[in-house]
């Protein structure tokens, strides 16, 4: 019997829940039924983010002590976010650099000189950044310091980790793509044109095959659009999908739309994109207010979206060990609740973000069937 497109990719999902079944020897996994958007998992938000030097701060908070204050904290490396705190979901801001060089001498460093301040260590002692290709920092010349000088760097990170530990759940890379410049007189960010965002997918693809990506091409399956295919088959089975990463872009507006010319439901693309739930790419979708927008997260997550959600704005909520928005990301039923907070951070209050036992990935509070014990679903 012949097996149209549709069928087809039915039968695909299906053998690869049989092959984890057989690879349990004849004992069904516990996560044998189990669907990708059907979990829920804690993720960090600027991911690569290393706190500015003191002299830097210190300059900053001449012109506002608040963004000295929301600036002032620091993420372990990823591998430790993954293997320590159960990190599932990261977010890394990437800068074009075509040429290399562009942010290889950030303007802070010379004002912190100019202003008598000690001065800034080296941000770069082996000339990564003088390299072409694109970097991953928060803001050029004051917001530099990163665990990730690049992109690729970045990736790196995690492929090495995804190797050493096969059976994870997938990792959902978040890029937001910058392009907007402090102003006139700083480094001046250049565009994510079509160039950029075809370079930015080669870059992807220079460390990660393309098997090893869940992309919007092997959601859609034969369907015409991303919607249509989560009505029709839903999300793949989280044991098909181990071991394997997943990109969203965290830009909404211009760059999205770029991003989307001729790719009107994301065919042959590598990111999913945030778009209304009627667009044909629409599968993932940000919404980053859980408070104000509980009952609509609630609702994309029971009409089959995935969602990413935040427990936390800058260090408002660790300062006041305020758990208030934190607690309704987790119960909004987001499969991924970032913040900068995974853990405690000692200075400011015992305020952290994770789930309850540790687990890395609990059934989904608003979708998800009920395991006992709260079974690590990882």
């Amino acid at each position: 019997m012949k097996l149209g497109i549709p069928n087809l990719f039915r039968s695909l999902w299906s053998l690869a829940a049989l092959g984890a079944l057989l690879a349990g020897c004849g004992t069904p996994s516990p996560t044998a039924s189990l669907r990708l958007n059907q979990i829920q998992v804690i993720g960090s938000h600027n991911s690569y983010h290393q706190r500015a030097h003191d002299s830097l701060l210190k300059l900053i908070a001449k012109t506002s002590a608040q963004a000295a204050q929301d600036l002032d904290y620091t993420h372990r490396p990823l591998p430790e976010q993954f293997s320590r705190l159960g990190v599932r979901q990261i977010e890394l801001d990437c800068l074009a650099d075509p040429e290399g060089g562009r942010y290889a001498q950030p303007l802070g460093i010379a004002k912190v000189v100019g202003a008598g301040l000690p001065p800034v260590p080296p941000a770069d002692p082996e000339g990564k950044l003088r390299q072409p290709g694109i970097k991953v920092m928060h803001v050029p010349d004051i917001d530099f310091g990163t665990s990730a000088l690049t992109l690729v760097d970045g990736l790196q990170q995690v492929r090495k980790w995804s190797g050493e530990h096969p059976r994870h759940v997938p990792i959902f890379i978040l890029l937001e793509l910058k392009e907007d410049s402090l102003g006139p007189n700083f480094t001046q960010v250049l565009p994510f044109d079509e160039r950029e965002l075809a370079n930015l997918e080669r870059e992807i693809l220079s460390v990660f095959p393309r098997r090893e990506i869940l992309t919007p091409d092997d959601v859609r399956g034969g369907a015409k659009t991303l919607p249509e295919a989560l009505r029709q088959r839903g999300w793949p089975l989280l044991d098909a999908v181990r071991g394997r990463v997943m990109f969203g872009m965290d830009n909404e507006g211009t760059v999205r739309d770029r991003y989307l010319e001729g790719h009107a439901a994301l065919e042959g693309r590598l990111l999913f994109v945030s778009v209304p739930a009627t667009n044909p790419a629409a599968a993932w979708m940000k919404r980053n207010d859980p408070v104000r927008d509980f009952d609509e997260v609630q609702a994309l997550v029971r009409s089959g979206f995935l969602v990413r959600t935040r427990a936390d704005s800058g260090p408002e909520q660790a300062r006041k060990n305020d758990a208030r928005q934190r607690d309704r990301a987790l119960a909004s039923g987001a499969q991924f609740v970032s913040t900068d907070y995974a853990e405690p951070e000692a200075r400011l209050s015992p305020y952290c973000v994770k789930l309850d036992a540790g687990n890395v990935a609990r059934s989904n509070p608003v979708n998800g069937p009920s395991h006992p014990n709260g079974r690590d679903l990882e």
